[in-house]
């Protein structure tokens, strides 16, 4: 019988003779593995990661959500060897929406799964500003139809689950044993011939380059340059999704909703082929600075902090599930998120407040970006370094263009009927509207320099 030593011992033959290694010895090895009761253990990654069959890098992944799935599935269409791990026991999306811009589109169809998306994501016809107490309506833009012949991709809803879902179902259809979970990201370290990610159970896993898509809390980003220094943004997110059979039909229209207040705004918008509502609620105030998305509150609480407010955002605050709460902080942009053949990714690198929807449609692009450079320079180091300087300077635009979009939502002004619809009919002209917001939609990163 097998025993764990051993195969631990194979493993550390391998990672010092790799270069000498013919293939069909890892693959061999990684055989030994699976007979020995190892193939479900995270352990089994130790020598598994190592038997891909193709030439080019292996490329270790930290992090299974959108952006290090969408990297995966760049990578692997290009013919890369790649291994995600996922800290979490099973690969689900929280149960929150995502909005996924003509430019995020772009790179999802680009990776064969537009099929995929029509079948579950909704497109909507357009997106509105609603007043936060008489609910009087302006239109915001017009999307369906629009942003497709504007844009050449469509602007899509989805349900974060229903991305993952569909994202980790064709990283598996190109390399069914790329996803590893209960795999926790514990460090890493680097040398002159590769990079080791550390899992805190002791697995040890080496490939040729390493990024890091673990998130705001990332612990490749700790590893690399020390604890961030978050700032609290003043904020407070609420977040939930709602049935759509609990609510009306006028609440049901094919739309995204932005009500915008004094101190508050709350987005709306439909999901799952709009058998669900996705529900956000942004409020200023200081007691509560958890930066989580599990943190669960009250449908009372979440009521309060919106009160006053029109009849719809009650009716909606009332029919949610479960309402979670999470602070909202503030980071730098970072001046550097590559070292030698470690690199960051989405969240990890330039988190986001969520006010220009544009963080899951980052880490997607940063994915394809990512794929590009490798396939563009044979020198991981190289490859890093020129991803990181076609991101940089994008990433940070957005990341301040999203705190400015807090301010502008939660005006003063906005608290009076009169000086409320003057702002509005200034701020949200179609000149200021699309100055806002065509360059992120235009944004090419399939064809953008590198």
């Amino acid at each position: 019988m097998c025993s764990r030593r051993y195969n631990i011992s194979l493993f550390r033959v391998v990672i010092s003779n790799r270069k000498s290694l013919p293939r069909r010895f890892l693959f061999q090895i990684g055989l030994v593995n699976q007979l020995c009761g190892q193939g479900s253990n995270p352990r089994a990654h130790e020598v598994n990661a190592l038997s891909g069959t193709n030439a080019k890098h292996h490329i270790l992944i930290a992090g299974g959500g959108i952006g290090g799935l969408s990297a995966g599935l760049a990578l692997l269409k290009r013919g890369f060897d790649v291994d995600i791990f996922e800290q979490a026991a099973k690969l689900k999306g929280f149960g929150a929406g995502v909005q996924l811009s003509p430019n995020g589109t772009r790179v999802l169809f680009e990776l064969g799964l537009s099929d995929e998306l029509n079948n579950i994501a909704c497109q909507p016809k357009g997106k509105e500003i609603r007043l936060w107490n008489t609910g009087q309506t302006w239109n915001l833009f017009d999307l369906g139809a629009e942003s497709v012949a504007r844009f050449g991709f469509p602007y899509v809803m989805i349900h974060r689950g229903d991305l993952h879902n569909i994202l980790a179902e064709a990283v598996r259809r190109e390399k069914p044993g790329a996803i590893h979970l209960n795999a926790v990201c514990a460090g890493c370290t680097q040398d002159e011939r590769w990079v080791t990610l550390n899992l805190a159970d002791g697995t040890q896993v080496t490939g040729d380059a390493l990024v890091g898509a673990d998130g705001v809390h990332s612990k490749i980003r700790q590893t690399l340059f020390g604890e961030d220094h978050p700032k609290f943004s003043g904020c407070l997110a609420w977040r939930g999704v709602i049935p759509a059979d609990r609510l009306p039909a006028h609440l049901l229209r094919n739309v995204g909703t932005n009500w915008i207040g004094p101190g508050s705004h709350v987005i709306h918008y439909p999901l799952r082929r709009g058998e669900l509502m996705n529900f956000v609620g942004i409020v200023e105030r200081d007691d509560w600075q958890v930066e989580s998305w599990t943190e669960q509150g009250t449908i009372e609480e979440c009521a309060r902090d919106f009160s006053g407010w029109h009849e719809d955002v009650h009716r909606l605050i009332r029919n949610l599930g479960t309402p979670y709460k999470w602070a909202l902080m503030v980071r730098e942009p970072m001046k550097r998120w590559t070292v030698g053949k470690i690199s960051l990714l989405g969240d990890a690198c330039h988190p986001t407040l969520p006010m220009l929807a544009q963080g899951g449609v980052m880490a997607i692009e940063d994915g394809y970006m990512l794929a590009r450079c490798f396939e563009s320079y044979d020198v991981v180091e190289t490859a890093l370094a020129r991803y990181e300087a076609a991101r940089s300077e994008r990433t940070r635009k957005i990341v301040e263009g999203s705190a400015t979009n807090a301010r502008r939502f939660h005006n003063p002004t906005l608290a009076q009927q009169e000086t409320a619809t003057k702002y509005i009919s200034e701020e949200f002209t179609e000149e200021r509207i699309q100055d806002r917001y065509n360059w992120l939609f235009e944004y090419d990163v399939t064809k953008a320099a590198i």
